[in-house]
């Protein structure tokens, strides 16, 4: 090992490793220290259930903001594969099962769902009126985020005014009150506002409206896709991108103090070797903001630590469930089904889990991933076996501080009863059985999160994501404050979700990071 490198990278999440991969090949000496011992952060395949081969997506589980830019600079053997079904949302009105689908792209079939559903053309037209305007700011925004930040005003003439004002002047709330009137579609609408994001619609904070950008942006589409083999696949096709290029990974190495200083920084970490001190002459951290203030010395501050809000649920079935509204399970399941996620579900569960009651109605969205890959499964899964992963919304950290174990159960729990809402077959009924004989479901809470990946809070973004671009006259002197990846010392960038521009596995914070120090030379 050298005593000194170019760069060293503190966590080998998947940031990290495309930071190392493009300051590699860029000829620099890297170095990256991950915690644990395999890299990838949130971004790893997992086999869950002894005696089931099936590897899941263990935390994030699909990709949207990865730009194609990334994936051609570095070569990556990558797939991600389309979904031929957008969303599925089960709907019970009048003791009558029914449900809106969108396709993906929406042709015959979504407009016969949404005529349906609500009795006339109105509410589709409004919806495509929306969603094109959504599109407008995405073609804009989505080339700019691997490129040096640009400025709210340079955005904000190049698309439609009242689609900037809906999305980034006025809480998305109001938005969506007045453009829309079912409370199925206001809520299919309202929900990628607060995916990992705990804010009512009308937060005047307005972090609700990012979190929705974020979700509708990536690469001009917005749309969600398959990794094949898993998000384990992300990270491998990352790291051998470095690894070939010429960096060093070590694992096992948790870093445990950033001293920074003029022209450089020393690190140290420990590992079972015992501890060990290298200097850079740039230290790229691909950790939360908050971790990396405890790092350089700072004592923890537990008022400004992010506060998660999400649960996640792994399933592995026999088959899929029947619906009661008997739409094929194949064409349910194919895309994002919607459950209990009404305008008025939203609204409810919000109010309950800030005065700190469990939401009885848990809001949350479903994915199976195996009628995209079904090489996840395994080569010895018995016919007809699938996965399904459940992520709920509006489940702080908050809620299950004074006993993770009880809040845990009420809470998967719950999520099951929402889906039995709407099957003909209760989930249990068709769950696998791992080779123990227990039930084949894995659930993550906040504080699973942080205490597995290192995540504060259990905040699946490191807080509360940025505008993907800077406010008028803000400093953009330095390439870090041009590239949005600055700290308050030279020496030290921020690399990872914590990054403006960063949230969700898109590389976007690492391939900023790397064009900030190679813009300094």
């Amino acid at each position: 090992m050298r005593s000194h490198y170019d760069v060293v990278v503190v966590g080998g999440g998947h940031n990290g490793l495309t930071a190392a991969a493009y300051l590699a090949r860029a000829g620099l000496q890297v170095l990256v220290l991950e915690r644990l011992d395999h890299v990838g952060g949130a971004a790893v395949s997992a086999q869950a259930f002894p005696g089931r081969a099936t590897r899941l997506s263990r935390y994030s589980y699909l990709v949207s903001l990865l730009p194609d830019r990334i994936l051609a600079d570095l070569g990556l053997d990558l797939r991600l594969e389309s979904r031929s079904i957008a969303s599925y949302t089960p709907v019970s009105r009048a003791g009558r099962a029914s449900g809106l689908l969108v396709e993906r792209p929406e042709g015959p079939a979504t407009a016969a769902s949404f005529r349906a559903l609500t009795g006339g053309e109105e509410e589709y037209d409004a919806w495509r009126a929306f969603y094109a305007g959504v599109a407008a700011v995405a073609e804009v925004v989505a080339p700019t985020l691997t490129e040096p930040l640009p400025t709210d005003r340079s955005l904000r003439d190049r698309v439609p005014a009242d689609i900037w004002n809906d999305l980034v002047e006025r809480p998305i709330g109001e938005a969506i009150e007045r453009r829309f009137t079912d409370p199925t579609v206001r809520g299919v609408v309202a929900t990628d506002a607060l995916i990992g994001t705990f804010a009512s619609l009308h937060d005047p904070s307005l972090v609700q409206n990012r979190c929705f950008l974020y979700h509708l942006i990536g690469n001009g589409t917005g749309e969600w896709r398959v990794p094949v083999g898993g998000m384990g696949s992300v990270t491998d096709a990352l790291a051998r991108a470095a690894v070939d290029a010429g960096a060093e990974l070590f694992t096992g190495a948790g870093v445990r103090q950033i001293r920074a200083a003029d022209g450089g920084a020393e690190i140290t970490w420990d590992d079972p070797y015992g501890a060990h001190t290298v200097g850079a002459s740039v230290v790229l951290a691909n950790v939360a903001p908050w971790v990396l203030r405890i790092l350089l010395g700072e004592p923890e501050d537990p008022a400004t630590k992010p506060v998660g809000a999400q649960l996640k649920v792994n399933f592995l079935l026999d088959r899929l469930p029947r619906l009661r509204s008997e739409v094929d399970p194949r064409v349910a399941f194919a895309g994002t089904l919607h459950l209990s996620e009404d305008y008025p579900d939203l609204d409810r569960a919000y109010a309950e889990a800030a005065s700190g009651s469990m939401p009885s109605r848990l809001p949350g969205e479903v994915y199976c991933h195996t009628l995209t890959d079904p090489s996840i499964l395994g080569a010895e899964a018995p016919e007809g076996s699938h996965t399904l992963t459940y992520f709920g919304l509006h489940t702080p950290a908050s809620l299950f501080d004074a006993d993770p174990a009880a809040a845990k159960a009420q809470a998967v729990a719950r999520a099951m009863a929402s889906l039995d809402e709407h099957l003909l077959d209760p989930i249990a009924s068709v769950v696998a059985r791992d080779g123990d004989g227990r039930p084949c479901i894995e659930a993550k809470i906040p504080q699973d999160i942080e205490a597995e990946v290192a995540m504060p809070g259990g905040h699946i973004f490191h807080g509360h994501l940025e505008w993907p671009w800077a406010p008028y006259r803000t400093r953009l002197e330095t390439p870090a404050q041009r590239w949005g990846v600055q700290t308050h010392l030279d020496s030290v960038l921020l690399c990872g979700s914590g990054a403006r521009r960063g949230g969700a596995v898109s590389g976007i914070g690492g391939h900023n990071a790397a064009q900030a120090v190679l813009d300094t030379r």
